[in-house]
């Protein structure tokens, strides 16, 4: 292990030193970068020291999924009086969103520290957190290495691994020793994924099937006069039809463009576009494929609506959940090929929408397979068969409830993980 993490520290010179102007390049013109450079090299404010009989935990949410699912966890700790939280995240906007609802709870709350070991080991003295949860694939060496000199728990939430993750470290599985050393439990979303970590030389002590806690997110359902005036600003009238784009990735708004262009041109009745790109600063590309269109639409974060839209374009943030009330049928992105991992189909479902994904949903393969085998989802392997199946919704409201109904009743049975992890949580906690 020694030799492995000096040979991970020299090697990650020159990676940092192709990536950190790429970085700053891309982040240039970012409302809070600048000021989040110096963290993310280790340069943490200060913190008091600790009370006696407090033991103080550094929550590590990567971007805005991780940072929602793992919400519930956060609330728990914070409402523990024998607990103080440090909750660090890596993207901008999931730091804009932890701040508006935990700026004033937690102990500090800032960006994640780069795994370069002079940056890494200033953030933890700094910091000195007696316990370490990780969400999903965090799994950093110098951190890991850092909490195991220490003797700190490192617990991994919602862990999963995805095929190319597998596929990839299944490669390099002697110079695994510091992640396997330094993760004191995993906590898996599923069994197939609890297999492979196993496979990788995880010990069985170190794995627990605690399921996806994404699943027991709180969903906050609007009602019906809300549902319309939402509809409205949207440019969209209350009795449209609303297919949802959600989450999309590049090309999939194009193909979503063209499978909508196709069955309006069927349909009986007003359908309507919401297209909700994964990430809001795609917007640009996102806009100009829905304008070379032809069609009515606006940019929700630009655009007043003064009259009916056949597309809009939700490029905000923390929105989706809302935006899903107001969609009759719902594709799930990141899942038309060549794109394969898929988003989370956890809310549609929750929310009884009508669902559809690709052929492939590699990071919510446990997910996917529920949703269709409960007769919640329809599962279409490519653009044509995406065309098909909206069709089809979009004549049948007696399908689409039929598959809305099987999504509420696979979201209330599969509910429970956020319990188990906790328990879990708490135990290593308490070891600490």
């Amino acid at each position: 292990m020694f030799l492995i993490m000096w040979f991970y520290r020299i090697l990650f010179i020159p990676l940092l030193l192709v990536i950190g102007p790429i970085y700053l390049w891309r982040s240039r013109g970012r409302t809070g970068a600048k000021s989040s450079y110096g963290q993310r090299m280790g340069s943490m404010p200060d913190l008091p020291p600790k009370s006696p009989g407090i033991k103080r935990v550094w929550i590590q949410a990567v971007s805005v999924g991780e940072f929602l699912a793992a919400r519930p966890i956060i609330d728990a700790l914070l409402d523990d009086s024998g607990v103080e939280v440090v909750l660090t995240t890596t993207t901008i906007t999931s730091q804009k969103i932890a701040e508006e609802r935990y700026g004033d709870r937690v102990l500090l709350l800032g960006y994640f520290p780069v795994d370069f070991w002079p940056w890494v080991t200033k953030a933890w003295d700094r910091l000195d957190p007696d316990l370490m949860l990780l969400t999903e694939g965090e799994w950093w060496p110098e951190h890991l290495t850092q909490a195991k000199r220490r003797g700190v728990p490192v617990v991994c939430m919602n862990a999963r691994m995805s095929d190319r993750s597998f596929r990839r470290m299944s490669g390099v599985r002697a110079l695994l020793s510091p992640v396997l050393g330094g993760l004191t439990r995993l906590l898996a979303s599923s069994e197939a994924d609890a297999n492979r970590f196993r496979a990788l030389g995880f010990r069985s002590d170190q794995v627990t099937v605690t399921g996806n806690i994404k699943v027991d997110l709180v969903i906050n359902q609007v009602t019906a006069a809300e549902v319309a005036e939402l509809k409205a600003s949207l440019g969209f009238a209350e009795e449209d039809l609303v297919l949802l784009a959600a989450s999309t990735w590049p090309g999939e708004e194009v193909a979503l463009l063209k499978v909508w262009q196709h069955v309006r041109e069927i349909a009986g009745d007003p359908v309507r576009l919401l297209l909700v790109p994964r990430h809001a600063e795609r917007r640009g590309d996102v806009e100009a494929a829905v304008a070379a269109s032809g069609v009515r639409y606006a940019l929700r974060s630009r655009d007043p609506v003064d009259g009916p839209l056949d597309v809009c374009i939700a490029d905000t943030t923390g929105e989706l959940q809302k935006l899903t009330q107001v969609a009759d049928i719902v594709f799930v992105g990141r899942s038309l090929p060549p794109h394969r991992d898929g988003q989370t189909p956890v809310e549609a479902a929750g929310l009884g929408r009508a669902l559809i994904f690709g052929p492939v949903m590699a990071n919510f393969r446990a997910i996917a397979s529920g949703l269709v085998a409960s007769g919640a989802a329809r599962q279409v392997r490519d653009e044509a068969e995406l065309t098909k199946v909206v069709g089809e919704l979009v004549g049948d409201s007696v399908e689409r409830e039929r598959l809305g109904k099987c999504g509420r009743d696979w979201h209330q049975a599969n509910r429970g993980a956020l319990e188990l992890t906790l328990h879990e949580v708490r135990d290593v906690l308490g070891q600490s």
